[in-house]
């Protein structure tokens, strides 16, 4: 099987924030913390794998906070905290 040549190294998700929930997910880039620990060892097929889980898991953000303003009758409140324990 031919592997594809990749021109760019896959960047780092973080954005700094670096706090995690009970369950060690970050607050800030939603990686748990083994893919934060082993981000730089990892090959890039690896790193896509996380970046797929990450967007899941902000996929299931979002249709919890829309689902939470259907429920109170609401808009969007985007700068309310979102407690991620249930999420994942």
């Amino acid at each position: 099987m031919n592997q594809q040549f990749e021109l760019f190294e896959i960047a780092n998700p973080c954005i700094g924030v670096c706090q995690s929930n009970k369950k060690g997910y970050c607050f800030g880039c939603l990686r748990s913390r083994n893919e934060r620990q082993l981000w730089h060892g990892m090959t890039t097929e690896q790193r896509r794998e996380v970046l797929r889980l990450v967007s899941g898991r902000k996929l299931r953000i979002e249709q919890m906070k829309q689902r939470k303003g259907e429920q109170l009758g609401l808009g969007f409140d985007f700068d309310e905290v979102v407690e991620m324990n249930e999420l994942f």
